[in-house]
């Protein structure tokens, strides 16, 4: 691969790597919450989530690119067509998917399981981080998927990034663009090392995913 291609991808795998991070962080308690807690806004709470995870990127991009615009409310940071920014966008996909997946492994834990513990002696706390535990092997599967979607965004990252030529263009991007331009030599290699990238980065995920499966 030349220096180009290199750049790109690299540029890729910290974009994204940081909103998986992000993601990450932020989706698993939350997912983990609402999985074990019951309030009687769960449903709608549940609703919104599933909502997140079909959202279509071009209108992500639009409303991130509309607050991050000079006369956005987020203007002030600088960050339109910069890396950060597709960090955001990412993140804005990603983290619906962490939550959701999250919350499901954490629900098909049996509800015994804690039950049984505190009744051994275990506090509370104590039931439900067992509970999350038992959910590990479907919290990672939500850390690969939100890897997935990363890896695999263009349209929010095209609006709020620019695909700036040395600063915000990505292996997603630069296939459409290369493909565009009837580049397709280019468009092929760097698509193939795209799915080589993710593939290699999910049978990681997958092998430490079968170490942990209860």
């Amino acid at each position: 691969m030349n220096t180009e291609v290199w750049s790109v991808l690299w540029l890729s795998l910290q974009v994204s790597g940081v909103a998986v991070l992000i993601s990450s962080l932020i989706g698993i308690p939350v997912g983990v919450w609402i999985g074990l807690r019951k309030f009687k806004a769960k449903p709608f709470v549940v609703g919104v989530v599933q909502t997140g995870m079909a959202l279509p990127p071009v209108v992500v991009g639009l409303l991130l690119y509309l607050l991050l615009s000079r006369s956005g409310p987020l203007g002030e940071l600088g960050w339109l067509f910069s890396p950060p920014a597709m960090v955001m966008a990412q993140v804005a996909l990603a983290l619906p998917f962490v939550i959701g997946i999250t919350m499901l492994a954490v629900t098909a834990v049996p509800a015994e399981l804690q039950w049984q513990l505190c009744a051994i002696g275990a506090s509370r706390l104590q039931a439900q981080w067992e509970v999350v535990r038992e959910a590990r092997a479907g919290i990672l599967f939500a850390v690969a998927t939100a890897l997935g979607r990363s890896l695999s965004e263009v349209g929010a990252v095209w609006l709020v990034g620019g695909n700036i030529e040395g600063h915000t263009r990505v292996m997603t991007t630069a296939i459409v663009l290369e493909t565009g331009k009837g580049n397709f030599s280019l468009a092929l290699t760097l698509g193939g090392t795209l799915l080589l990238v993710a593939l290699a980065i999910n049978l990681v995920i997958v092998r430490y995913q079968g170490r942990v499966w209860p």
